[in-house]
């Protein structure tokens, strides 16, 4: 059997509590090529502390991220409710002063008051790109009306919408509210 033999340096070394530098050299006397698989397996482990980093640090700015655009999509949203809001004042404006016109006021000057009314508020919804839809005597489109009657009728072909209920709106190409109708069947 070999003897073995201990210098003082490594006694001291392990004695100190330093087993790293006593494991490197017993592993190094076992593998000879263990120092380069350590140095290989140290690489991959700093690599991989640096992936898991990256990684953390790229979910943490998309969560950062994604709150932002949260934030910009809610303010976007506040700035375009007020806007319109803003541009609906001066119309209750004119309701408020219609509404408190004097009990023996002429009818027709009344009836001329609400007209104006009507009329800022459809230049309103025009100018904000809302436009009714025109259903009567048209086909009955589900995409754009809601039937509500089906009556029949000699004087308007099947299908036919006889009568607005409630007229449809529109803004660009998109469905705002679709008109309620009556629509016409066979007798």
């Amino acid at each position: 059997m070999p003897e073995q033999t201990f210098d003082n340096e490594s006694m001291n070394a392990t004695a100190a509590g330093d087993e790293t530098a006593a494991d490197q050299a017993d592993a190094a006397a076992v593998a000879p090529g263990a120092d380069q698989s350590d140095a290989a397996l140290n690489t991959l482990q700093r690599e991989r502390d640096t992936l898991q980093d990256q990684l953390l640090r790229t979910a943490a700015e998309f969560k950062n991220y994604r709150t932002r655009m949260d934030k910009e999509r809610r303010d976007l949203s506040e700035y375009a409710t007020s806007e319109i809001l803003m541009e609906l004042l001066p119309i209750i404006d004119n309701f408020e002063r219609a509404l408190q016109a004097p009990a023996g006021a002429d009818a027709d000057a009344f009836k001329k008051g609400i007209e104006l009314i009507h009329k800022q508020m459809l230049d309103l919804l025009r100018k904000r790109g809302v436009t009714p839809i025109d259903a009567l005597g048209s086909d009955f489109d589900p995409n754009l009306h809601q039937a509500v009657i089906h009556e029949a009728s000699d004087e308007h072909r099947e299908g036919e919408v006889m009568q607005e209920l409630q007229r449809g709106y529109r803004i660009g190409d998109r469905l705002l509210r679709p008109a309620m109708v009556k629509v016409a069947k066979r007798s």
